[in-house]
């Protein structure tokens, strides 16, 4: 079974406006709720893409029970902890006329060491856990190291972990040295503690961290594509010129479709390749992670791929 794991899920609302004016009632031309969080994002478009999975995290008041049901709406299980707390609601509005896109994303409820406890007991004890997703913040109450728990115990269950966490997050994660991370080019600079610009200096990072005991990583570069390195694997697969209409989970939606080429049979490159349609896919349409099946199979052809000889 393939898992995902979201600690501080959200519920996205979604608004589109004309144009955002100060001072005066700017009008919504457009809404609507999503689930979202990373590891939520993943689970949406693997569903989309006919793949089973459970979503797991925390959940709480009448924002965790919208997002519940958002998911049952969409054909997804899930198993969330109930905590004390409100979940968190994030905002995003879209400005038809500038295309600018403006994020509002709020800290999320505090969780209790009880419902900690109860959620790492929870991971222990999953059902035949194949692959498990992780991604997204810690909210508030948690330490970053809880992550690194949770890939230990995973690991010691026979998954493969997929981590797609920033900051000290991610630092935390390495340690416990997860299959899969996929760091975009601005996290993987404050990982390595440099601005990377180039593509040799983003090869490079990637390399370093490949040796620390991360099978496979992969660097989202937006546009630019996406980088794999693997053991005797490097290459860059970039998608084609759209008109980008969205952003919010283009990330997500490339983990997905990374997962979506393992559990099929791909091999890496063919893999990468779907990653890098399947993120670019979300960009097409309003909306948080809506990559659909459609849009992956037409861009498909386009993505070129860049192959590196071996190091």
């Amino acid at each position: 079974m393939i898992y995902t794991i979201t600690l501080n899920p959200a519920l996205d609302r979604t608004l589109q406006v004309s144009k955002i004016e100060h001072d005066v009632s700017n009008r919504i031309l457009w809404e609507n709720f999503y689930a979202g969080g990373k590891g939520i994002d993943v689970s949406r478009v693997l569903a989309n893409l006919r793949i089973e999975n459970r979503a797991l995290g925390f959940r709480g008041g009448f924002a965790g029970e919208h997002l519940k049901a958002l998911l049952i709406k969409e054909g997804i299980q899930s198993d969330f902890v109930r905590v004390s707390g409100e979940t968190r609601t994030n905002v995003i509005v879209h400005e038809v006329r500038t295309g600018r896109q403006i994020a509002f994303n709020s800290q999320g409820p505090e969780v209790k060491p009880f419902e900690l406890v109860e959620f790492t007991d929870e991971v222990a004890q999953l059902e035949d856990p194949t692959i498990v997703s992780i991604g997204g913040s810690v909210p508030p109450g948690a330490s970053p190291e809880i992550y690194r728990k949770i890939i230990r115990t995973l690991k010691i269950r026979g998954a493969k972990v997929v981590l797609d966490v920033d900051r000290e997050a991610l630092k935390e994660g390495l340690q416990a040295k997860p299959h899969i991370i996929k760091p975009n080019i601005h996290e993987l600079s404050h990982l390595v503690g440099k601005d990377l610009k180039r593509l040799d200096d983003v090869r490079n990072a990637a390399h370093k961290i490949h040796k620390r005991g991360v099978e496979t990583v992969l660097v989202s570069m937006g546009a630019k594509g996406i980088l794999l390195v693997a053991d005797g694997e490097e290459c860059l697969a970039v998608p084609p010129e759209v008109k980008v209409v969205n952003t919010i989970g283009a990330g997500d939606s490339s983990v997905a479709g990374f997962i979506y080429g393992i559990v099929t049979g791909m091999d890496m490159k063919d893999a990468l390749k779907h990653a890098a349609a399947a993120g670019t896919a979300t960009t097409l349409r309003r909306g948080t992670a809506l990559c659909q099946k459609e849009d992956i199979d037409s861009i498909l052809p386009k993505v070129t791929l860049e192959i590196f000889p071996e190091r």
